[in-house]
């Protein structure tokens, strides 16, 4: 099983790990078994034959990586992020950085629309890729929750999904670009020992899970017990999903949300498109009772997304934040 310690050992050992492979096309009952399985032992799992078209995520994808190679002085108009908008290097509130720029938006539409103007000399354009991925992937991701509800034995299956159809859902959508480490861009004297830098720093993802999408570069990595980092292996056909901290707190812990980083990559720049499904911020957060029994009694008080989300702000990204709603 993969383990998340509040402060895992800063392990530099590399060992390749490879994620479940999950064909959401199979049959649906043997699916939200694997999907539990994945949750439980690693967190994390890939997604093929998901639904989401070619043209829907390369429309995206050019978006994104037209936007990262403007000058930066163009690409400041839509920053500082705060949240939402344009960011560099500073990410969040409290002192975190890493060699990133990043868009962060919303999913609602008239926020997408309004920050266009200042992302996309074609903001209309812009705005009609960003909402058309939104769209498919968060079907992807209510089909995911559906399938685990059903594969809990959740008495009802939209529960954990109609969190995230609900109009006043809080999900938002990151576009991530990570340069090639200055290792490489530096001459050879002025080299550091590494070959690699951190790219955006340890953390959990707050929210009830992440669907990701990453060009065919390397740099996402895990943490398994005993603080080892464990490198993802990219695979451009797949989503790479994972379990959120309110996830693991409705499932009573028996999914696990993972601590990940993403270091830079060599030669080649890394850009990953990651939607974060959230619930709405007054959505009262609590366990199943399904999932409370006397061998796994109930491990964290109730509480609220909009709660969850202030205490996410106010810790630093690498901190344990679960462990303050514990019952």
């Amino acid at each position: 099983m993969v383990v998340a310690p509040p402060n895992p050992a800063r392990s530099e050992k590399l060992e390749p790990i490879e994620l479940p492979v999950i064909d959401l096309s199979a049959d649906r009952s043997e699916v939200s078994k694997l999907i539990v399985k994945a949750c439980e032992q690693y967190g994390f799992f890939k997604a093929v034959h998901h639904g989401v078209s070619d043209d829907v995520i390369a429309s995206m994808e050019e978006e994104g990586l037209g936007f990262f190679t403007k000058p930066v002085c163009e690409k400041q108009r839509a920053g500082p992020a705060g949240p939402f908008g344009y960011g560099i290097k500073s990410i969040g509130f409290n002192g975190d950085s890493g060699e990133v720029e990043y868009l962060l938006l919303h999913t609602n539409p008239s926020s997408i629309s309004q920050l266009s103007h200042t992302i996309s000399d074609d903001p209309k354009k812009f705005s009609s890729a960003v909402s058309s991925y939104i769209e498919a992937v968060k079907r992807l991701a209510c089909e995911i929750l559906d399938l685990m509800a059903e594969g809990l034995g959740v008495h009802d299956p939209s529960l954990l999904s109609n969190m995230i159809r609900d109009v006043d859902s809080d999900s938002m959508f990151r576009l991530n670009h990570y340069p090639p480490s200055s290792f490489h861009t530096q001459p050879p004297s002025h080299r550091a020992t590494t070959t690699t830098e951190i790219g955006f720093g340890e953390h959990t993802d707050p929210q009830m899970l992440t669907i990701l999408r990453s060009n065919d570069v390397g740099g996402l990595q895990i943490c398994v017990a005993g603080g080892t980092w464990v490198p993802v292996t990219p695979d451009p056909t797949a989503f790479c999903i994972n379990v959120g901290d309110v996830l693991q707190a409705m499932t009573n812990g028996r999914f696990m949300s993972v601590r990940h980083r993403a270091l830079t990559n060599g030669y080649k720049y890394r850009m990953s498109m990651a939607y974060f499904g959230a619930p709405p911020p007054h959505a009262w957060l609590s366990v199943p009772p399904e999932l409370v029994t006397p061998h796994r009694p109930l491990l964290y008080r109730p509480f609220t997304w909009a709660e969850y989300k202030k205490a996410s702000y106010s810790l630093r990204l690498g901190d344990s934040r679960l462990q303050l709603f514990l019952k």
